[in-house]
């Protein structure tokens, strides 16, 4: 009987033995051909940085600035980030001409807050004036401070700036051409708008292209009120030395681990 007992556990620990070397194994057979693959990516000629990080940013704002436009940034920020992960081809000359030397972009998201009530209580034909003087002020600012519409489609902008400060001083301009509005149709009916901006490098993974900076910028355009611009970190610390910002507002980003300091903008440059 006792031999008997010993000779099960014998076997039972010969199998579970073999299963962990077979796990081992494979572990490392994975490993190899993991670091055969980077092997061979170093071997490859590197695309530039600065080339590469705009493109990222570029694919990825054209991918998810569709729905942005569609749905608000509001409910733009219902979905997941594991979402945002389609690729669309942007013109190459405007992404050379936009980015940022360091590769860096800087994106900025915009929309009238109660957008939707504001329409109900114009009604159409009035709605799409009031969008339409809204839109020529947006659109002259981007202009004249050197940023790229991605996307404009409803009663919101996203925009990509290769200067942090041009992309701030364009919202300043923004928020001060619609408060002083001098046609007719913003003067008689006004509209509060939110704006937010971040700044971030290029992540590609596999070649696809992952937006965790259109995220962030879309996450802090969202604690945004009607009239104000906020910026995250990666802005105010480049910035803080040129333009006058308000003491931080410590937030909880929606898939962005931690707390964050989102910085209101002073509208006077």
């Amino acid at each position: 009987m006792v031999v008997t007992i010993v000779v099960i556990a014998l076997v039972v620990a010969l199998i579970v033995s073999s299963v962990a070397l077979g796990r081992v194994l494979s572990h490392n057979r994975q490993l190899r051909e993991e670091r055969d693959e980077l092997l061979r990516r170093l071997e490859r000629p590197a695309p530039s940085l600065p080339r590469q990080a705009a493109t990222f940013a570029f694919r990825t704002a054209v991918g998810t600035a569709v729905r942005v436009r569609e749905q608000g940034v509001g409910g733009f920020l219902t979905s997941s980030i594991e979402e945002w992960t389609g690729i669309a081809l942007a013109d190459r000359t405007e992404i050379e001409k936009v980015a940022a030397p360091d590769g860096t972009v800087t994106i900025f998201f915009s929309d009238i807050v109660d957008s939707t009530a504001l329409n109900e209580q114009l009604g159409d034909q009035r709605w799409m004036a009031l969008l339409e003087a809204h839109d020529k002020v947006i659109r002259k600012r981007v202009t004249a401070h050197g940023g790229h519409v991605v996307k404009s489609q409803g009663d919101g902008f996203m925009v990509a700036f290769g200067d942090p400060g041009e992309a701030l001083r364009a919202a300043i301009s923004m928020q001060t051409g619609l408060a002083e509005a001098r046609g007719r149709v913003l003067r008689r009916t006004p509209v509060e708008v939110r704006m937010g901006l971040h700044t971030g490098r290029a992540i590609e993974k596999d070649g696809d292209y992952f937006g965790r900076n259109v995220a962030m910028a879309a996450r802090v355009a969202s604690h945004a009120v009607g009239g104000e611009i906020l910026v995250s970190d990666a802005v105010h610390e480049g910035l803080v030395a040129d333009f006058d910002f308000g003491e931080p507002r410590r937030v909880e980003l929606k898939g962005f681990p931690g707390e964050h300091d989102l910085w209101p903008v002073g509208l006077l440059d």
